[in-house]
């Protein structure tokens, strides 16, 4: 019997019977039915019976049927500010992607930390940790992965390099795009999609606003030093390598930042709408607001997804820096799961199940 053979019988099981027969001292029944409903969830998650974006539409089904929440307050949750926090700075990291800024952002980092062994890679690593703090963990490690191949067939090429040290090179680089990737992720807070999960339910349950900048205070030094432990525990203790300079490896970055050209338009101007971004999130609470109260990390956002779909892609050309259909490349399951999550939070807070 499979797993989601077994998920299948085993969440609505769990779902009756504390529906039915949990009935503790002190607990609401509109707190019975919300834990019921995340058991429910819970279990179709963990054992993936269906899709997890689908499963999370199961308490705008679930809630208003047994009386733990109204179709109103439930379906609020999937268009929460946070949502569309995610979905502002994932068109940003689109048009990044689209122009290729990121690539010339890592192999500049990669240039300026050096071509030493353990250098080259603590210059990947902090080159994929910079770029997950603001694009997914996922896509940056996919970018990330034929510039390290190209190091990596540059040091096999090479006479002067010694017997294995490719294959433990590479071991390591692997490892090290990987690692940082997830690390960086740590760092803001759209780093990762788990950060908004967690930023939105402490504000559904606790009142608790979490800001980019409360969050990068916290994060960012966090993540700095998991990536220098990472870094130092690849390079000196799980692998150990047998010579000290890369030969040809400051050849290699040098060659891929020639075939990039010089920096277009397009480039500049998808950069000047990053850089002006990310300003006015670390910024917006502790000076913005004095200007402009109403002013939101969700706002930010948004205000520069709009910027991009507005601004030309150069000097007299008529498609701009993001198109419609690129945008729709947004990972729309990510924010129903968001959305599933949120109103499950908002369940414990109105039930009291918190």
């Amino acid at each position: 019997m499979s797993n989601k053979s077994i998920g299948l019988v085993l969440g609505p099981a769990l779902f009756l019977a504390t529906l039915l027969f949990f009935r503790p001292e002190g607990l609401s029944e509109e707190g019975r039915a919300v834990l019921a409903c995340t058991l429910w969830v819970a279990v179709w998650w963990i054992l993936e019976v269906m899709p997890i974006a689908v499963t999370a539409l199961l308490p705008i089904i679930l809630f208003p049927l047994t009386g733990a929440l109204d179709l109103d307050t439930t379906t609020a949750s999937f268009g929460h500010r946070y949502i569309f926090l995610y979905i502002g700075g994932f068109v940003l990291a689109i048009a990044i992607e689209r122009w290729n800024l990121h690539r010339r952002i890592a192999l500049n980092i990669i240039h300026l930390i050096g071509t030493d062994v353990r250098f080259i890679i603590l210059g990947f690593m902090v080159a994929t940790a910079f770029l997950s703090m603001w694009i997914s963990n996922t896509a940056t490690s996919v970018m990330m992965l034929p510039i390290g191949m190209a190091i990596i067939r540059q040091l096999q090429d090479n006479p002067e390099t010694e017997e294995n040290e490719r294959r433990i090179f590479g071991k390591a680089l692997m490892l090290a795009i990987a690692y940082s990737a997830s690390i960086g992720g740590i760092a803001t807070l759209i780093g990762t999609p788990p950060n908004l999960v967690l930023a939105g339910i402490v504000q559904e349950i606790y009142g608790i606003e979490i800001t980019f900048s409360k969050w990068i205070v916290i994060g960012l030094p966090i993540s700095a030093v998991l990536l220098v432990a990472c870094w130092i525990y690849l390079t000196r203790v799980a692998f150990t390598f047998q010579q000290e300079s890369f030969p040809g490896g400051k050849a290699e970055i040098d060659r891929q930042l020639v075939a990039l050209g010089k920096i277009s338009f397009e480039e500049k101007a998808v950069l000047l709408v990053f850089v002006a971004t990310a300003l006015a999130w670390i910024s917006r609470s502790f000076l913005l607001n004095k200007w402009v109260p109403e002013l939101d990390d969700t706002i930010i956002a948004i205000i520069a997804g709009v910027l991009l779909f507005l601004l030309p892609a150069g000097r007299g050309q008529k498609r701009k820096l993001i198109k419609w259909k690129e945008a729709v490349e947004l990972p729309w399951g990510v924010l129903l799961l968001f959305g599933g999550g949120l109103a499950l939070a908002e369940g414990f807070k109105t039930s009291g199940l918190a």
